[in-house]
């Protein structure tokens, strides 16, 4: 084709109801992000347009704009990091999705607070449209990093148990129900709070066995729990701080700890006898990392999805308690994604 009269067709075919939230420098949300129009053009050879359906906003995405993520992306940019979308329409050599398929992104950075976009076709993974839209939307991160913690330290089997600190959050709820398939039983730590009954109940009623406060597990009477349960093989660390030590102090003899988060911001504290008289292991964990590593062979990454799936359709996995809001409401999301003790996941819903 004449390359003038394919310039022409892709101006002709650029979208001008496409909206986005964007920031061309890094802050503090509130005062960085904008409601704006977006440029949305037919995909070339590779490429895919997507409608997207909902996405939730992730304390990464909180971070990612305030400029302190591990992996930012060039400025300016779309914010959000996961979500979930409809194809609207191929390009040529698009061969592993087509219209009318729900996708999800496969690494971070892709920008989903927005209508629509065209993305490169590597970027994106389909998923079945049978499950509902908010559980597709929070699949990519918090559930796969559960998956992957559960899965990749140590080698559990039903009746074995596991201990972890911020169990309410998204993560803790994926482990709580992925190991309750699993016959794991789990350990929860939750901060005490105003609703604590209720969120006790709440995480009882996802499959928890053992829900107790950062207090209670300084307390000797703790001791009493490991006389009907086994000592945990897995820590999951999402905190930092004190929960950390604390945590390490009931960890089986050659178990493995394995941190994901820093909510406390605080260092990890390790006591030299964990390391020395227990034989403890420490690992780190960063989920966008993992998927990176295996971009180039992506059958791990589709069957932990086709696996999550699974777990969805049997009613084994549900989204976290969310709250949704239309795009236009994007700070007051935002406003609410970082309050205190909310314990609902904010999604922004598109169409």
């Amino acid at each position: 084709m004449w390359p003038g009269l394919r310039l022409i067709r892709r101006q002709l075919s650029t979208l001008a109801a496409a909206r986005g939230v964007v920031y061309e420098k890094h802050g503090e949300p509130s005062q960085v992000l904008r409601l704006q129009k977006l440029e949305v053009t037919s995909p070339s050879e590779y490429e895919v347009r997507v409608k997207m359906l909902a996405a939730p906003i992730n304390p990464s995405d909180i971070n990612m704009i305030q400029g302190t993520y591990a992996f930012l992306p060039q400025l300016p940019a779309v914010g959000g990091n996961e979500g979930v979308g409809v194809v609207a329409e191929v390009g040529n050599h698009v061969s592993s999705v087509r219209p009318g398929d729900w996708v999800i992104p496969v690494d971070a950075g892709l920008g989903t607070w927005r209508t629509e976009g065209v993305f490169n076709e590597a970027a994106l993974m389909r998923v079945p449209s049978d499950i509902s839209v908010e559980i597709a939307a929070t699949l990519s991160v918090n559930p796969c990093t559960a998956y992957r913690l559960l899965s990749d330290y140590e080698i559990l089997r039903p009746g074995d148990s596991i201990i972890q600190n911020a169990s309410n959050s998204g993560v803790g709820q994926s482990v709580i129900q992925i190991a309750t398939s699993l016959g794991i039983t789990t350990i929860n730590i939750v901060r005490d709070r105003p609703d604590l009954p209720n969120l006790m109940q709440r995480l009882h009623d996802l499959g928890a066995d053992h829900v107790i406060t950062e207090e209670q597990l300084r307390k000797p009477e703790m001791k009493d729990l490991f006389k009907t349960c086994p000592r945990p093989r897995l820590a999951l660390n999402c905190v930092g701080g004190k929960s950390t030590t604390e945590m390490l102090r009931h960890l089986d003899y050659g178990g493995t700890m394995v941190t994901y988060g820093g909510m406390a911001k605080q260092p990890v504290t390790i006591p030299v006898s964990a390391l020395i008289f227990k034989n403890i292991k420490l690992c780190g964990f960063w989920v966008t990392q993992w998927k990176r590593d295996r971009q180039q062979n992506r059958e791990e990454i589709s069957k932990m999805i086709r696996d999550l799936c699974d777990l969805v359709r049997r009613g084994r996995l549900v989204p976290p308690p969310c709250y949704e809001w239309p795009l236009e409401d994007f700070k007051q999301a935002l406003r609410d994604a970082q309050t205190p003790f909310l314990s609902r996941k904010q999604i922004l819903m598109m169409q």
